[in-house]
């Protein structure tokens, strides 16, 4: 039977349809020529702990040599701005760093293991382990609170809309490890904000955070590099720094008056006799300063003195469980605020500098299991 050419009109029709598939098509090779490291990097979110804990590993280049290449930035705005153009593609988001109280410490464990102990205390913050490995840089894991990034009870990355927030979390960690041993916490100090102005290239708390993780194998070179440029608070604050190493080196880094100050272990610090004798490689800071001097003020001076007389009576040697246990002993137990915000330790890690690996509880649940995480897996 001979067959019936084809309509005009099924012509008409059937070239629409091919029309909008190739479209179509288009459209969906165009979305992940442009947003495929995006869509793979929201797609590792995955939630770990109900506190909660969330993991996600960024996928492709976030560019902070970008960033440096066109001057950093002198302040949360023009860190965000960068953010919101390199990541966001536009999307616009928030990044701050509001008052925070926190503990950190390094010790050795009897088998020769470099170790550092972190307290993230704050009101309710839901936290994210970031995993990133830069192509010119270190891997590495680190700690961001997503409450910085606009998360909060009533928002949680639980869908790919939901998420996208989440993109900006390279560029705000509090916390974390590298493939090469390095280790580093930020703590608050209330003081007036740190904002050196010379004609190196600006950076903030946080990006200083996020360039040390990616290329910084050891204390010296971490210490080298914040010496390269101009430090500016976040947050309209002041920080100091605790660094170390998988060497069991630390130090830990203050600015007095926009000057560098450099305290190592052994040091003679604002607590006097507590701040250990030559020879010891131990360090801790709290929320006070520690350099020597008219500076002794900020708060935590007993958390650092409960540190201290911990690490000086096991001469620094503590096994990963003891240091979870020195965490919790200087830990914050619930407080109700005034505003009716609930502030408390959001989370203690434990780094272990030499196997790589962090042994993370939420919210002050020391009685379960932490989440254990290795940067080799």
């Amino acid at each position: 039977m001979e067959k019936k050419p084809m309509s005009r009109a099924k012509k008409i029709v059937l070239g629409v349809v091919i029309a909008v598939v190739a479209l179509a098509v288009a459209a969906v090779v165009t979305v992940f020529a442009l947003f495929g490291h995006e869509l793979a990097t929201l797609n590792s979110i995955e939630k770990v702990d109900d506190y909660p804990l969330y993991t996600m590993t960024y996928d492709g280049d976030y560019g902070i040599d970008a960033f440096i290449e066109q001057g950093g930035a002198s302040n949360d705005a023009e860190l965000i701005q960068f953010v919101v153009n390199r990541i966001m593609k536009g999307l616009p988001i928030t990044i701050d760093l509001p008052d925070l109280a926190c503990s950190t410490f390094n010790a050795t464990t009897a088998e020769g293991d470099a170790i550092f102990g972190r307290n993230f205390d704050l009101e309710y913050s839901p936290g994210m382990l970031v995993r990133t490995d830069p192509a010119d840089g270190y891997a590495s894991v680190s700690m961001v609170n997503l409450g910085f990034l606009g998360y909060g009870e009533d928002k949680m990355p639980e869908d790919l809309i939901s998420s996208l927030t989440a993109l900006a979390a390279p560029y705000a960690p509090l916390d974390g490890v590298n493939e090469a041993g390095l280790a580093v916490g930020v703590l608050l100090i209330d003081t007036e904000p740190t904002n050196q102005e010379t004609d190196k290239v600006d950076i903030t708390t946080t990006t200083a955070i996020r360039m040390m993780l990616d290329s910084c194998a050891t204390v010296d070179e971490a210490v080298a590099l914040l010496g390269k440029y101009d430090m500016h608070s976040s947050a309209n604050s002041c920080y100091h720094f605790q660094i170390a190493d998988a060497s069991g080196a630390s130090v830990i880094v203050e600015y007095i008056g926009d000057e560098m100050s450099i305290l190592e272990p052994g040091d003679a610090t604002t607590m006097g006799a507590l701040s250990g004798e030559a020879g010891v490689t131990y360090q801790a800071a709290t929320n006070f300063l520690l350099t020597p001097g008219e500076y002794n003020f900020g708060g935590g001076q007993d958390r650092y003195q409960v540190l201290m007389e911990t690490l000086t009576a096991a001469d620094g040697v503590l096994s990963e469980d003891e240091a979870m246990d020195l965490l919790q002993s200087v830990s914050r137990e619930v407080q109700i605020r005034d505003d009716g915000s609930v502030f408390q330790t959001q989370w203690s890690v434990v780094y272990n500098l030499d196997d790589l690996t962090a042994s993370i509880i939420m919210g002050g649940k020391y009685d379960e299991p932490a989440y254990e995480v290795s940067l080799a897996s």
